[in-house]
């Protein structure tokens, strides 16, 4: 039947409210779920069903009316304002229950992009290229969930997984003076920015340089055994135009069922042209003037906290550098 406000609420009303799956119950938005879905929050129970005229207690009304209030809170989703009712008071269907349940279904869907009680947790690893370097740095750091619900409920909750990109520069034999590889690497550093994988999409915080292969449309709920090119960038207005930042993420198997997420970073530097001088061809050159210096991927979360509703939230339960290579 059509949800009507002010008609009394029947048991297998409110149980479709609660614990459908079609329409969208409550407990599928913040519960166990499945796919886009769950955020891993204690579910409700549903009255006992019977003819329609089994009684809705005031207590089970206002535990829908909280959870639904928690999940807005927290997802930043503005619902019908309601009250709470008593016991004694006639239950009836307020407004917009089942609008509101659609609504708070489509943020969990689209990862929690509103929420904001996220907060940045410690590095987990940092990969430095240990030396300068001509060629390449490509690391690869896995993070890991106990389990798929928990990888999942962790992104639809708002959760990120963030990589940045540092250099020590001292691309010179000295180890301190900065090269033009290292005024090139600086510039690639500000076009990723805080790359940022989340449920259903990525993010770069940067803006420059060249977006040669764009797949921020990439996000773990899109994970395959395979290494996907969430993107590469190619540096535009530098003086080595061919250097490359790259990007990319696997899973151990597809989401709803990996439990980790591996991201591949390549800080390539094409450039042909890379000599080591020598002692007899210095001409006041520094012998490794066409070096890059010592950089540093580095991975952290973005983590929701129990700040605007949420109790309990997920963590990872480890973290590991898959590889570090500088060629």
């Amino acid at each position: 039947m059509a949800y009507v406000a002010g008609d009394l609420i029947r048991d297998d009303e409110y149980n479709t409210f609660v614990t459908s799956t079609s329409p969208i119950g409550i407990n599928h938005i913040m519960g166990t779920g499945a796919t886009v879905y769950g955020l891993g929050q204690t579910e409700l129970a549903g009255v006992a069903a019977g003819d329609g005229g089994n009684t809705v207690t005031a207590a089970s009304w206002n535990a829908l009316l909280t959870a639904m209030d928690n999940i807005g809170d927290h997802t930043n989703d503005s619902l019908t304002a309601r009250t709470q009712v008593v016991a004694g008071d006639t239950i009836a269907i307020k407004a917009a229950i089942a609008a509101d349940l659609v609504s708070l279904a489509a943020e969990v869907a689209a990862g929690s992009v509103n929420a904001t009680a996220i907060s940045a947790g410690s590095e987990l690893q940092s990969s430095v290229s240990g030396t300068r370097y001509v060629g390449s740095h490509i690391v690869e750091h896995t993070v890991t969930f106990a389990n798929a619900n928990n990888m999942r409920f962790f992104f639809n909750a708002g959760g990120k997984i963030r990589v940045n990109l540092t250099s020590n520069g001292g691309g010179s034999a000295n180890g301190s003076t900065l090269t033009d590889k290292d005024d090139s690497v600086a510039e690639m550093i500000t076009a990723m920015g805080n790359f940022d994988i989340a449920s259903v999409q990525s993010t770069r915080s940067g803006t420059t340089e060249t977006l040669t292969t764009d797949g921020f449309a990439i996000g773990f709920q899109d994970v395959t055994t395979s290494y996907q090119t969430v993107f590469l960038l190619t540096q535009a207005n530098g003086t080595y135009t061919s250097m490359t930042l790259k990007g990319e993420i696997k899973g151990n198997a597809t989401a709803g069922s990996t439990v980790n997420v591996t991201i591949k970073m390549s800080l390539t530097d094409a450039d042909s042209g890379d000599i080591l001088y020598t002692s007899n061809n210095l001409s006041s050159i520094d012998v490794n003037e066409n070096f890059i210096g010592v950089t540093d991927f580095a991975t952290k979360l973005m983590l929701p906290t129990t700040a605007q509703g949420l109790d309990p939230v997920y963590t990872l339960s480890g973290s590991a550098v898959t590889s570090n290579t500088t060629a």
